[in-house]
């Protein structure tokens, strides 16, 4: 079974804020906040569709408003991705 690494989710997290926003990936850094990168209400819901369809996960209403920055963008992703996997058998 392959684990996502931290590295591995922020990539893709910017991946998928880089696709919305129309700008080069390495453009967007990772500590960098949506204010920062001039995100605005309507792409940060165009970002929530994007990485619920990246990571097939559906982000509640109250963790996507709570959501200001790429590493906020990455925890939140990671709480979700490791509630959905399978616990292992004992």
């Amino acid at each position: 079974m392959m684990k996502c690494m931290p590295q591995d989710t922020t990539e893709r997290v910017i991946r998928a804020i880089a696709k919305v926003r129309h700008v080069p990936p390495e453009s967007i850094p990772s500590g960098a906040t949506f204010n920062e990168l001039q995100i605005d209400s309507l792409d940060g819901i165009e970002i929530l569709f994007e990485l619920e369809s990246e990571f097939n996960v559906d982000v509640p209403d109250e963790q996507a408003r709570a959501i200001r920055s790429v590493p906020e963008a990455v925890q939140g992703i990671e709480a979700l991705l490791a509630a959905k996997a399978p616990q292992p058998q004992v």
